[in-house]
């Protein structure tokens, strides 16, 4: 017997990150939830499942309107037809009290209760699932305590949307423990809400699969469930199945070896590729961090623009539009700024010196925010979203910004001096 667990499809939420930007792949940003959930059907499916099994956040909270549940009902009429019986758990973004639209769900869509626990007693199978839909977004009781014992002689899985303990990350809803899980007696704990994939136990089984399609940056990596092959003396086999359309991941770029910008964009150019190689078929849109001691340092600041726009056209030349770049990170830092600076005596080291202490001098920091603000005001919207450093300035909350500012703009002058 085979069956998947899946889990935090939330289906229709957008990807986040790429649709400020000219020549993102919109259409596939705006599908790619749907999209990896149709590769979900097709594996259960062509897999022949006895079931699957959705271990909460379906839904990414209430609709906007019908299309996303009509959308369900058309992937549930598939599995219907090949006789797949899918049992789905609500979580917190797709709780009883957050969907205000729903629709009739096809007779093979098993729901589990919000009220109390509810088992389904597979009988042909010799399988029990036992769990407990969310009926507010913000459950923090532990709902594992309330589970039922196991029925004897079948395989009994819990489904169950929680934290667990140890994932400070996620919201704590549903909290338990290692302990309170494996008191149930159960077979396999088929949890959600965590986005990571991890098998933290095997005796009982207790799985996250992660989530079924990275929607942003914080998401990188394969993404999907799992598939789970049991027997009459228990689980077998859970392996990884990766259904993801597109695919995030953080690009770290050693800068120290470049002298200039130009060297800094070849190795980002061959950082691109090694993601290709290692990506291979997949959409991948990419945060780069330019990191190291180098002397290019002082020539990337202030040419934001311009590093944008050659990390683009080394993504073009090597991509085979399958790159897009998120955001490029500038955190180099200059080996000479130091031993440079206190040999000289000239309005650069003065200006060093009065950067250094602004962000303890509250009358400056006030002359400065009263400057700046006048400027961001009349900055277009696009400009604010591509750049989260303008909102500091409206706020007035400069001394993290200068402080984040001051190396580069001075290794810039001196570079330039």
């Amino acid at each position: 017997m085979k069956f998947i667990h899946a889990a935090d499809i939330h289906l229709d939420s957008p990807l986040s990150g790429l649709t400020a930007y000219p020549n993102a792949p919109v259409d596939l940003l705006r599908t790619a939830t749907r999209r990896a959930f149709s590769r979900l059907v097709d594996e259960a499916i062509e897999e022949a499942v006895s079931f699957v099994i959705i271990a909460g956040d379906l839904y990414d909270g209430a609709w906007k309107d019908f299309n996303t549940g009509i959308f369900f009902c058309g992937e549930m009429g598939r599995l219907h037809r090949a006789g797949i019986p899918l049992y789905l758990l609500h979580g917190n973004h797709d709780a009883e009290s957050e969907m205000t639209k729903k629709l009739l769900l096809p007779d093979n869509v098993q729901v589990f209760g919000s009220r109390q626990a509810t088992t389904f007693h597979l009988e042909d199978l010799g399988v029990a699932l036992h769990g407990h839909s969310f009926r507010t977004a913000s459950i923090t009781e532990n709902l594992a305590a309330g589970y039922p014992d196991p029925i004897a002689g079948v395989l009994n899985i819990g489904v169950l949307h929680t934290a667990l303990e140890g994932n400070a990350a996620h919201a704590n809803y549903a909290p338990c423990s290692m302990s309170d899980l494996a008191a149930r007696d159960y077979d396999y704990w088929a949890l959600g809400h965590v986005h990571e994939y991890a098998i933290l136990r095997e005796n009982p089984w207790v799985v996250f699969p992660g989530n079924l399609q990275g929607r942003h940056v914080r998401e990188c990596g394969p993404r999907g469930a799992v598939m789970v092959t049991a027997d009459e003396g228990g689980v077998r086999r859970v392996e990884r199945l990766l259904v993801d359309v597109l695919r995030w991941e953080v690009v770290e770029v050693d800068a120290s070896m470049a002298r200039t910008m130009d060297e800094v964009v070849r190795a980002v150019g061959e950082a691109l590729e090694d993601v290709l190689d290692n990506h291979e078929g997949y959409p991948i849109a990419l945060r780069i961090r330019l990191t190291g001691q180098t002397p290019a340092h002082g020539e990337l600041f202030g040419r934001e623009t311009q590093l944008r726009a050659e990390v683009l056209a080394q993504a073009a030349a090597v991509g085979e539009d399958r790159l897009w770049i998120e955001k490029i990170r500038v955190e180099t830092t200059s080996p000479f700024a130091g031993e440079r600076l206190r040999a000289r005596a000239d309005a650069v080291a003065d200006l060093a010196v009065l950067l250094d202490s602004a962000p303890n001098d509250s009358e400056l920091l006030e002359a400065m925010a009263k400057e700046l603000r006048i400027l961001v005001d009349r900055a277009p919207p696009e400009l604010r979203q591509l750049m989260p450093e303008l909102d500091s300035i409206r706020s007035g909350e400069l001394e993290n910004l200068i402080r984040e500012v001051t190396p580069g703009l001075v290794a810039h002058i001196m570079t330039n001096s």
